[in-house]
């Protein structure tokens, strides 16, 4: 007979240019993605987090604020981009085209 616990293990990251912060925590297999990153305390470390605009992921894979995570899931809080990278490799392929033509 195998007792499975309600309790599971997960990390929440919040990567920023210079560091990376990873927060493990052992939670509830039935909290939500919003529950858990309040949980971790990285709210009260970084006020620039705005869970309303910054999109939240599980490795790599955008999640909505209420899903809930398996064991060992690694909640990650994407920061807002500078740049759109479709505008940049466009302008980077202009200029190749440039320098191609010298």
């Amino acid at each position: 007979m195998t007792i499975e616990s309600d309790m599971i293990h997960v990390e929440v990251v919040y990567a920023l240019p210079l560091e990376q912060r990873v927060f493990t925590l052992v939670v509830n297999k039935n909290t939500n993605v919003s529950d858990i990153i309040a949980q971790s305390g990285v709210l009260e470390l970084y006020a620039e987090i705005d869970l309303a605009k910054n999109k939240v992921g599980v490795f790599s894979r955008n999640v909505k604020l209420d899903a809930t995570v398996r064991d060992k899931d690694r909640i990650e809080i994407y920061r807002p981009l500078l740049a759109d990278p479709k505008e940049i490799r466009r302008k980077r392929a202009e200029q190749a085209k440039k320098a191609a033509a010298k």
